[in-house]
């Protein structure tokens, strides 16, 4: 449970969030969403502990642990993919470690009913009953499936972290983030860097897992799918809705007309109670009235209503000039990189006004193919591009190759021409750029605003074949849903590579699946492509299990001779002890039994007493040495 109370963060004089305070019970899984800039990561930080607010508090119990992972994290390397996973675990190995060397002391020590041989046996136990909890046995398995899930090759596992993209790396980070399972669960934006495929993945993982989420996501499927409740910011104040994204929209909006029409019966009674107050205020007559009149204006709680401006605004992009029927053809497209081939004998035809999505994990080709049809990659096979056909282009990392030194207005009426050229601040307009955003340098633009400046970019010119790649990166769930519909208006071709599935349904006439170097249509529509997905990632899974399931029978018969080994030994050693033990107390008696005989004269009281005592130690021993040999002998058989 986590309890968050009276908690405000201010810089200087700006206010960022005041007065939240709501109760997070276990296993709840909660959706934070905002506008840029609300405050949700802060405040997800500030429940990781990783910041401090300016009032208030957030009470976890103190043994809950608590997992995060921000937008942007600095990996390590030096270590294998495999190697950084068992990172995750450190404290369990050092208790398997600790384990082994206990049992290896075990089968050398013979002192087997001293306190300190006892004590071993115990911290062993409880050693062992720690690993249990934690389930140290499947954590290798564990580790696979997560990798293997977030879209890794058994191939990756011994490669050093070093050779992997930022994006990759923060998959491994995210792997050992669910390997740990934390208590407390919070993900801002986990999806950044997954591909279609990978999400999926860990959707159907986030739904089953055992812990508090709390998650910032501007993939509305992903929402939908994972949460049961809305936490949002707005106007520094957090309001709960019970209920995942899309149905938080619908109370939202109800919850807005009532805002709306409290707002109005507000603003009517100050305008009615000002009229009051400027009429009277001079009248001897009416100075009590007016001055009660003038503290109930200065007790008000002024209501406020968030402008919904950015769902009105509307974009569209120009008209595409006629293009041949056939846009774009590949014949026998292949793509190699040294040994590894890429792409091998693609042959593609896309033809005019077909919205066209490539989907597949990240790695497959999707990138490579674009980059072949752009000329800006040497290729085998041919590419044809149709009649009149003219291209344009967003690239995956348009945001991050806009000249940062210009403005925003600069950066289009630097390619302006012509009319359009008095058209530029409309067009900023309607990408939610208006007043001073015009004249902000690129370099102070957040992530999101920089995309949408790229894709204003493409409005400049009137293309018919439309490239896209990632266009959705960094763009809020309102901003997408603007650019879906413009897309879905477009006359023109549309090549899309994206991983946001809301943004892909209903936009997308044809899917082009890029896997294991081919390039094939899917017979269907996204669910048909997703469902596909699914069914084989559970013959996949079943595939696997079967082969873990071998792989531990095979661990466990040897973990099993290994011990019946340690245990045969041990027995040995105690039954070799033991017949030692009888053979001296045979000694002792047949001493005696001499005394007894030959020089019974000088037998004592005490000799008889001593005899009689050795006699009832050598029936213990030998009842003892009787056990021993029998389990001894049930253990080899």
């Amino acid at each position: 449970m986590i309890s968050i109370q009276n908690l405000a963060v201010r810089f200087g004089g700006f206010t960022l969030f005041e007065g939240i305070s709501v109760m997070i019970t276990e296993q709840e899984k909660i959706g934070l969403v905002g506008r840029n800039g609300a405050g949700k990561s802060t405040l997800l930080k500030i429940i990781a502990g990783i910041e401090e607010s300016s009032e208030g508090e957030v009470i976890k119990p103190s043994n809950a642990r608590v997992g995060y992972l921000p937008q942007q994290m600095e990996s390590s390397d030096g270590k294998t993919v495999m190697n950084e996973m068992r990172s995750a675990f450190g404290d369990i190995i050092h208790i398997q470690k600790r384990i082994d060397e206990c049992n290896t002391i075990l089968t050398t020590r013979t002192d087997y009913e001293s306190d300190e041989y006892l004590q071993i046996i115990q911290e062993v136990s409880e050693l062992s009953e720690q690993l249990s909890i934690h389930g140290i046995d499947s954590l290798e398995g564990d580790a696979e499936r997560m990798l293997l899930g977030l879209g890794f090759e058994r191939t990756d596992f011994d490669r050093n972290t070093s050779e992997f993209s930022g994006g990759w790396r923060m998959r491994i980070e995210l792997a050992k983030l669910l390997l740990q399972k934390p208590e407390i669960l919070l993900l801002d934006e986990p999806t950044n860097h997954l591909d279609i495929v990978s999400i999926q993945w860990l959707e159907q993982y986030l739904t089953q897992y055992k812990g508090i989420i709390i998650l910032i996501s501007h993939d509305r499927a992903f929402l939908d799918a994972i949460t049961q409740k809305t936490f949002e910011i707005s106007l520094q104040k957090l309001t709960s809705y019970p209920a995942p994204y899309s149905k938080y929209l619908q109370l939202k909006d109800e919850r807005y007309e009532q805002q709306i029409a409290a707002y109005e019966n507000q603003q009517k009674m100050i305008s009615d109670t000002e009229k009051f107050i400027e009429r009277f205020r001079y009248k001897a007559t009416k100075a009590i009235q007016v001055q009660s009149r003038i503290k109930q204006l200065d007790k008000i709680e002024r209501i406020e209503v968030e402008k919904k401006d950015i769902g009105t605004l509307k974009i569209a992009f120009p008209p595409a000039p006629r293009a041949g029927s056939v846009v774009l053809k590949t014949h026998n497209l292949t793509k190699k990189y040294g040994d590894k081939t890429i792409l091998k004998n693609v042959n593609l035809v896309i033809e005019r006004g077909q919205k066209v999505a490539l989907l597949g994990k990240n790695g497959e080709g999707k990138s490579t193919c674009i980059k072949a049809i752009l000329k800006e990659i040497d290729h085998e096979g041919t590419i044809t591009l149709g009649h009149n056909v003219e291209l344009g282009y967003f690239a995956q990392n348009q945001d991050e190759i806009l000249d940062n030194t210009i403005s925003v207005f600069e950066t289009l009426d630097a390619i302006a021409v012509g009319e359009i050229r008095t058209k530029v601040r409309d067009i900023l307009g309607a990408f939610f750029f208006s007043g001073e955003d015009v004249d902000k340098k690129v370099r102070v633009l957040s992530g999101g605003e920089r995309n949408r400046l790229a894709m204003a970019k493409l409005m400049l010119q009137p293309y018919n074949l439309l490239i896209l790649d990632e266009p959705t990166n960094h763009l809020d769930i309102q901003s997408k849903a603007v650019l879906k519909e413009a897309l879905q208006k477009y006359d023109g071709t549309v090549i899309l590579v994206s991983h946001d599935r809301d943004f892909l349904e209903g936009l997308t006439t044809h899917i082009y699946e890029v896997k294991q170097t081919q390039i094939k249509e899917v017979i269907g529509d996204l669910h048909t492509y997703l469902n596909n997905i699914q069914a084989e990632e559970i013959r996949s899974q079943k595939k696997e299990e079967i082969q873990t399931s071998k792989k531990n029978k095979e661990q466990n018969t040897y973990s099993i001779k290994k011990e019946q080994e340690r245990e045969i030994r041990k027995i040995k050693t105690s039954i070799s002890r033991i017949e030692q033990e009888i053979e001296h107390i045979e000694e002792q008696i047949h001493t005696l039994n001499t005394l007894f005989i030959e020089q019974a004269e000088q037998a004592t009281a005490e000799h008889f007493q001593t005899h009689a005592e050795l006699q009832e130690q050598l029936q213990i021993k030998t009842h003892t040495w009787e056990n021993l040999v029998e389990k001894l002998t049930e253990i080899e058989l």
